[in-house]
């Protein structure tokens, strides 16, 4: 694999074990040109997805995109990465096991919107105001009544 830091194109394996759900391997890596170590994670995938945007556009499913989208909404919570983990590898299993190799984005955005909802309110309503587009507040106020979660928390 390569270097990620001199681009070096061969490292060595120092330490192969499974990841905490058991769902990828995670490797500690190191470079025998700069001596730059870092850790990489094998993942089984099942079949090849591909999303179709909404503008008609197909891409490549991206697994790290997914990761990203919702660490955004996750960003400053508190939230357990390995928590996150679980529930990226739970989306992504749903969408190998659906038996299509073509997604429309939506289903991906109605999975995470679910799988927030249940992890993380803050987070459901930061994503969803993305999504969804929100534009303004009143946007903001309508989904939270809609959603039910326009109620006082007392923390």
């Amino acid at each position: 694999m390569r270097c990620p830091f001199c681009g070096h194109m061969e490292s060595q394996v120092k330490d192969s074990r499974p990841s905490e759900d058991g769902a990828a391997i995670r490797r500690r890596r190191l470079c025998p040109e700069c001596g730059g170590r870092f850790t990489t994670f094998e993942r089984v995938q099942l079949r090849e997805l591909t999303i179709l945007k909404r503008s008609g556009r197909r891409s490549p499913f991206d697994r790290e995109k997914l990761v990203r989208s919702i660490s955004i909404a996750l960003r400053k919570r508190p939230v357990d990465a390995e928590r996150v983990d679980r529930m990226v590898n739970g989306i992504v299993r749903q969408l190998e096991s659906m038996g299509e190799t073509e997604l429309a984005s939506n289903v991906v955005g109605e999975m995470v919107m679910k799988a927030l909802k249940a992890l993380d309110e803050v987070a459901y309503v930061r994503y969803a105001s993305v999504y969804r587009d929100f534009r303004h507040t009143d946007d903001f106020a309508k989904f939270l009544s809609v959603e039910g979660l326009s109620e006082d928390h007392e923390d």
